[in-house]
């Protein structure tokens, strides 16, 4: 049965929005008469419902995973699905959370599926999340199914917070050299410079004084170069092309290609495994978990490897063909579908290479602390070095 989203006014004329279940429009024009709501624009489908203020802003992760979890926990100790989400939408402490649940609530109580109604909040819940508890709800597995959800969602957690965390210090060195940099060829540079004669001057001296005079007569000009670059690169992002241009530089950069391909992975293989030790058939399991891996190329790589499940070929073929997943992987894939353990070597493979990741984003982040560190080091020993040059020479020339 089809589902529509609606705009409407009430009779005292306060707005309301909602999605309801219906046979056809004629059908769900007449459910809002009966509520005595005057429908303002009724469409099929299920689109995203404008909240309050509130409602609108993000809900931080840890927020979203202690509300998985209470929510299993309830559903597990037998609370009704509306009772549980009027206690969770009680919880004071998460007030941007806590409008969302109610609207929750309201649309349950309306007919529709949790899964459902949490796909009418995208910018709360992803796709991904609302695609596995729909599928748990048709499954009857939802309270197993939110319990995985609140553990993937508190590993990536984890993950990203890794991750910012580590980049911290390299940041603020960028930062502090660049400002040390411009410091001295702003202010450092200029005053030293009056006092050198032009014939005491070498090819270093030269140089820095150049990007000197560039940036002191230039700085308006490369400040709108800059703008002009990062708008021509965000005008060539939201294309298609650009889109897929940008994903597949970040499955093939030379540093950083090979950890944002094995997150991807992993994600994947995490979803997968779960899906399909709930119950969930392969098929319908690879169409809900193939946009888990948060990028299109690897997407569409997933997507054709479900139309070879569909014709009968085992899933490793196509995935071991596309190049992006690790030839150990493709083999630990090949030989769990021929011992019938695919879900448990799934999620085996995700825990073993998140480790091994987050150890090679550690090492990567402590390696480029010392680059960094030498980078900075090395401009200003270069000014450094062109203006002491010059200096020396004139000293030793009056000697």
């Amino acid at each position: 049965m089809p589902s529509f989203t609606y705009r409407a006014v009430s009779e005292a004329g306060k707005p309301v929005a909602g999605v309801l279940t219906a046979e056809n429009y004629q059908v769900a024009l007449r459910m809002l008469d009966e509520q005595a709501l005057y429908p303002i624009k009724v469409t099929e489908g299920i689109e995203e419902v404008r909240l309050p203020f509130h409602g609108r802003r993000g809900v931080k992760t840890r927020h979203l995973t202690t509300f998985y979890s209470q929510l299993a926990d309830l559903l597990g100790a037998g609370v009704p699905m509306l009772r549980s989400l009027d206690v969770l939408s009680g919880k004071g402490s998460q007030g941007r959370l806590a409008h969302v649940v109610k609207d929750l609530r309201e649309s349950v109580a309306g007919g529709m599926s949790l899964g459902d109604a949490m796909g009418k909040h995208p910018r709360v819940f992803s796709p991904l999340h609302a695609s596995m508890v729909r599928a748990g709800e048709q499954g009857g597995f939802l309270e197993e199914v939110l319990h995985r959800i609140a553990i993937f969602s508190e590993k990536q957690d984890e993950l990203r917070n890794k991750v910012v965390g580590a980049m911290i210090y390299p940041t603020i060195l960028v930062f502090v050299g660049s400002a040390v940099v411009i410091l001295l060829m702003f202010i450092v540079v200029p005053r030293i410079r009056q006092y050198l004669r032009p014939e005491t001057f070498n090819a270093l001296t030269i140089a820095v004084f150049a990007v000197c005079d560039l940036l002191r007569d230039h700085y308006i000009a490369i400040i709108l170069a800059l703008l002009a670059v990062i708008l021509a690169v965000s005008s060539i992002l939201k294309t298609q092309w650009g889109q897929r241009a940008f994903e597949r530089f970040k499955l093939q950069a030379p540093v950083l290609g090979g950890v944002m391909t094995m997150v991807a992975i992993c994600r994947f293989c995490r979803i997968l495994g779960t899906m399909l030790r709930n119950g969930v058939p392969i098929l319908q399991a690879l169409r809900i978990s193939k946009d888990s891996a948060g990028n299109t190329i690897l997407a569409k790589v997933i997507e054709d490897a479900g139309d070879s499940v569909r014709k009968g070929a085992a899933l490793s073929t196509p995935l071991g063909e596309c190049g992006l997943f690790p030839p150990a992987i493709v083999d630990m894939i090949a030989v769990a579908e021929e011992a019938n353990n695919l879900e448990t070597v799934l999620v085996q493979i995700a825990d073993t290479n998140e480790a091994r990741t987050a150890r090679s984003i550690d090492l990567a982040v402590r390696i480029l602390e010392p680059i960094l560190l030498a980078m900075m080091a090395g401009v200003v020993f270069c000014i450094a070095v062109a203006l002491l040059l010059p200096i020396l020479t004139m000293g030793t020339a009056i000697q």
